[in-house]
């Protein structure tokens, strides 16, 4: 009711959305083939799915197109030539530049022709370890050009990790820069790689190095290749055509068992989902800028980064920067002002990091941010109060939805393309047409509305999403499909309430079982982050002799806070018990400085359990910054010790 509210639309529930999502269950084969009519074929497909090998379905088989050419050169011929398609924008470089599609479409071709040139073929697969810089973006669109299997490692990643992708993927090439940039410091990329390449067993890859000014590196002549000079003596080539049904990308997630797992994407399924999704979801139309504020390492980078606002004929945005600190809290309301941005999507940890810097969001008064109309929210839980903080200063919609890597795009969310649903905070609102989302228990027996247990998604899953783990056809299914026959596993924990709203809570291993409940971490977490000094904050289960589990949080207190902790710490212990009573058994509350987390802003839960309970562990290689995990070790010590507000308010 706000009238600050300059974009919000209010929500026409007549039953748009239900009948598309009925159609797309009932009638999935006429649903996407009229959605695959919004892409360019060379081929036309034979049949729109392929159940032959169920649980291994396929997508438009016999179809063949060019994932590039459905990306840049289709609009080339269609008249927006000119139009911007790519916006690098860098403060840490202090730079910016524009590529329109005609730019894109040169720049990609001739670094095709430099792949090419290395002996790069269809099929054959390109390792992409580099920073967020626009050739970054061309050599994941010239793989695609020649019909190669790109897989992006996130810049930076721990040499051990990059050898274990190096020697899964095989690679004919390994592109890189000679660093990456974060504030305060330079990355050098090139000394991670060589001793990636020492370790690895698959050593065959010839290395074309990007050299950044800010840090140069030397090259190996037997080995390595200097981009610009490649570039230079390249020309350009042609888009290869590909099955629909060939792979597109590889994307390595970890693992339980410590080998990463490679999510293959294939060609046909991912362009008609990346299309569908971002008209139907987000709302974004030919021309609208769309800027997705995360890295081409993770799954968002390559979805809405890359492929979808490309293939969709919109200008995307390549930030090479941080919500804060690059320079200051204000940094992406200087980025909606300056590209005139119409939807943004980011994590709940970037919006949470900008509120804990500027909780009275003095540095948005700064700009003009009046053509941003909504904001997206996914990676993690969005808790209400972030939500709350960026409607009231933002004055728009800020809607959170649920994905994951292996889906590859939305599996529930407020899809403004189509009709937009009352917006309930804390729920991800409904399952997105063509995903059949379930609530089972341990035995497979579908839940009651609003009861807490594992979320399924019924198969076949729709196009776009993983069609195996890169030659582990076996691995996909211990990893997804034989918890309970007929379904795919999301490790997410959450409700389907009355009204078919997704709460996603927590992942399934941290449902807290105390004295025989089942109780949500993501539920203490809601409560925990009402409190007006705390900006973060992540609920985990520890072992107890007594009760099997009990709850135990962390807090990080908001900027400018001047509390002491202990205060803080007891009127959170009342406010849990308060709120979902006294079985939650949560009595211990602890405030630390950080949370630990991946590079991609998610809470390492699973390693801070390890740490609780005493158990060996190994850091990941996507921590953001180990020593962080000192600092919980230590804060548990002193919790044993009877040091925390917890202990000290005694027990039950």
């Amino acid at each position: 009711d706000s009238p600050r509210f300059r974009h919000s639309r209010r929500a026409t529930v007549n039953g748009a959305l239900a009948a598309e999502s009925r159609r797309a269950l009932e009638e999935p084969e006429q649903f996407w083939r009229e959605a695959a009519a919004r892409i360019a074929w060379d081929e036309q497909f034979n049949e729109v799915l392929d159940t032959t090998e169920a649980p291994f379905y396929r997508w438009f088989p016999g179809g063949r197109l060019n994932t590039c050419y459905n990306a840049i050169d289709r609009h080339v011929e269609s008249g927006r030539a000119d139009q911007p398609a790519l916006i690098y924008d860098s403060p840490v470089t202090n730079s910016q530049r524009t590529f329109t599609y005609r730019d894109l479409q040169q720049q990609v071709a001739k670094t095709a022709g430099m792949l090419a040139d290395l002996g790069v073929v269809a099929g054959d697969r390109v390792i992409i370890y580099m920073p967020m810089v626009p050739e970054a973006v061309f050599a994941m669109l010239a793989c695609a050009r020649l019909g190669a299997i790109h897989s992006v490692v996130f810049g930076g990643f721990a040499p051990r990790e990059l050898a274990t992708r190096i020697d899964d993927a095989l690679p004919k090439v390994i592109m890189t820069a000679s660093c990456g940039i974060e504030p305060g410091r330079i990355v050098e990329y090139k000394p991670l790689l060589n001793a990636a390449i020492a370790a690895a067993r698959h050593r065959h890859a010839a290395c074309v190095v990007l050299q950044r000014e800010q840090c140069r590196c030397d090259l190996d002549d037997n080995r390595d290749h200097d981009w610009l000079e490649r570039f230079d003596a390249a020309n350009p080539v042609d888009c290869v055509s590909v099955a629909a049904t060939d792979p597109l990308y590889i994307l390595y997630t970890s693992g339980t068992t410590g080998v990463p797992k490679g999510v293959v994407r294939d060609n046909g399924g991912h362009a008609v989902a990346m299309h569908w999704s971002l008209e139907n979801v987000y709302g974004v139309k030919p021309g609208e800028t769309f800027w997705a504020a995360s890295d081409i390492g993770w799954v968002v980078g390559h979805s809405y980064i890359v492929y979808a606002p490309l293939i969709s004929g919109c200008t995307t945005i390549l930030y090479e920067g941080k919500p804060v600190g690059t320079p200051d809290p204000g940094a992406f309301w200087r980025v909606i002002d300056d590209h005139k941005v119409d939807v943004l999507f980011t994590a709940p940890t970037a919006l949470r990091a900008i509120k804990r810097e500027d909780p009275a969001a003095s540095y948005m008064d700064r700009y003009d941010i009046s053509t941003l109309r909504t904001l997206f929210l996914a990676g993690e839980r969005a808790d209400p109060p972030s939500i709350d903080w960026a409607e009231r200063h933002l004055g728009i919609d800020v809607i959170d939805h649920w994905w994951q890597t292996e889906t590859g795009w939305p599996v529930a969310a407020n899809c403004l393309g189509i009709e937009q649903q009352p917006i309930r905070k804390g729920s991800a609102s409904r399952a997105v047409p063509g995903f059949d989302v379930r609530c089972l228990d341990e035995s497979g027996r579908e839940m009651q509305r609003g009861e807490t247990a594992a979320l399924y998604i019924k198969l076949p899953l729709p196009p776009g999403c993983l069609a195996t783990l890169w030659r582990n056809d076996d691995g996909y299914r211990r990893s997804y499909l034989e918890e309970v026959p007929g379904y795919y596993s999301t490790a997410d924990a959450g409700i389907v309430d009355e009204d078919g709203y997704v709460w996603v809570m927590s992942r399934t291993d941290d449902i807290i079982h105390t004295a025989g409940h089942r109780l949500s971490t993501g539920a203490m977490e809601e409560v925990r982050a009402g409190h007006t000094d705390v900006a973060e904050c992540a609920v985990i289960g520890v072992a107890d002799a007594t009760k099997g589990q009990i709850p135990v949080g962390f807090v990080v207190l908001s900027a400018g806070s001047d509390r002491e902790a202990a205060d803080i710490e007891s009127e959170l212990v009342t406010m849990i018990r308060e709120a979902i009573g006294p079985v939650a058994a949560f009595k211990t509350a602890l405030v630390v400085n950080r949370l630990p987390k991946t590079r991609s802003g998610k809470i390492l839960r699973k390693t801070m359990r390890s740490i609780a309970d005493e158990e060996p562990y190994t850091t990941p290689a996507t921590i953001d910054d180990p020593l962080i995990l000192e600092e919980i070790t230590q804060a548990l010590a002193a919790a044993r010790r009877g040091r925390t507000t917890g202990k000290q308010q005694g027990s039950e």
